[in-house]
């Protein structure tokens, strides 16, 4: 079985009005120190079998496919 983590972010430049409501909310609980919050997803995937490199190109194409917005957003993939 491999495991890996798959983060999710918007590209630097594209508007995140999340991240912008959470830094507003964070500041209203007078967290004063905080700068910008970008906001982004995170998937856990199990995969079955051991061949790591197989893996690697199903879960690119899985992010290209249906995980990320590659428009807008980019990914990175940590296998463990």
């Amino acid at each position: 079985m491999i495991k890996a983590r798959v983060i999710v972010t918007l590209k630097s430049g594209v508007l995140d009005p999340q991240g912008k409501a959470i830094e507003a909310a964070l500041r209203g609980l007078d967290f004063s120190g905080v700068g910008s919050v970008r906001q982004g997803k995170v998937f856990d995937i199990e995969i079955e079998g051991s061949d790591r490199a197989k893996a690697e190109a199903d879960l690119k194409e899985m992010c290209d496919r249906l995980l990320a917005n590659t428009v807008i957003e980019n990914y990175s993939i940590a296998i463990t």
